[in-house]
């Protein structure tokens, strides 16, 4: 059986006596693409830096499409893409140039493949780096991780400064890469981008890993909202005691109901008390975002 493409194997790394990342352990599946969450901070990037040897680990051990981390980087690079959180490029360079140069790096590149990418993300390439935007700046980035059509693609925050529809642009792009048997580990910490494309996601919190979830079954726990319409008025007390319900408002004949699980037993006690309608509300996994990380949020 082939290797996973990712496998981060009891990763540790202290920078003297703070620990940034805490015994993190998790697989990437071929043809996925998995979601690392956790605000700034958390150790994200710390753990994608050692996965690629751009720092050295404490203890524990990565692997990239089974070849080590360290004894293998320059071979893991061959097969490789990565698109760093602080992206630095050379000011006087055209991004054509930028392009070219990263290009002689790898050994040479398909530019009608790299030309198509430029298309799709609607990038100047004609132009100077130090005239670009960082939206801009951002789309080079996104063609140079792409560009020799890599089996892993790393990237960290990748859609900042990217206006919405190149936004959904990239997020077809990586669609496309993942169902060609392409391996995609996207670093983020903003939900709604993990939403719209992941297989998985995994949390992690001040250098631990919360947790490792199917976004399929991370919707099925997340809070579900219900506003229902009953023909008198009710007390919103009567429905806290439903199994399921977290938090129930009433204003008058009309319900607002916070709830996980089946919907059954809130439905039997709302025809209980006469409901008229019944409208649900979308799938609030912002709400489970934050309970992971209730302490910073209050901080």
């Amino acid at each position: 059986m082939a290797p996973a493409p990712i496998e981060i194997d009891s990763l540790t790394k202290r920078f003297g006596d703070v620990v940034a990342v805490d015994d993190v352990t998790f697989e990437i599946e071929r043809g996925e693409i998995f979601g690392f969450l956790g605000p700034n901070g958390a150790g994200k990037s710390t753990t994608i830096r050692c996965l690629l040897d751009l720092i050295r680990p404490t203890s524990g051990s990565c692997r990239v499409l089974g070849l080590d981390s360290r004894k293998d980087a320059v071979e893991i690079r061959r097969h490789l893409g990565f698109l760093p959180s602080d992206l630095a490029l050379y000011p006087n360079l055209t991004g054509r140039q930028t392009l070219e140069f990263l290009a002689h790096l790898r050994g040479g590149v398909d530019w009608t493949w790299v030309d198509a990418l430029a298309d799709r993300l609607d990038a100047d390439l004609t132009r100077r780096v130090a005239e670009y935007s960082s939206g801009n700046r951002q789309k080079v980035g996104i063609i140079q991780a792409f560009m020799n059509r890599p089996e892993v693609v790393v990237l960290d925050e990748p859609i900042t400064g990217l206006d919405p529809l190149v936004q959904l642009e990239f997020h077809g792009l990586l669609r496309e890469h993942a169902a060609e048997g392409n391996t995609v580990f996207l670093s983020s910490h903003t939900l709604s981008e993990v939403e719209r494309v992941t297989d998985r996601v995994a949390f992690i919190r001040r250098g631990r890993l919360v947790a490792v979830e199917s976004m399929d079954d991370l919707r099925d726990k997340a809070v579900r909202r219900l506003r229902l319409e009953f023909a008198a008025p009710v007390e919103a007390e009567a429905f806290l005691a439903v199994e399921g319900v977290h938090e129930a408002t009433a204003d008058g004949a009309t319900l607002t109901v916070q709830y996980e699980g089946s919907m059954a037993p809130l439905l039997r006690a709302a025809t209980e008390r006469d409901v008229i309608s019944v409208e649900s509300g979308s799938i609030d996994l912002d709400e489970m975002f934050l309970e992971f990380y209730r302490d910073e949020v209050q901080a």
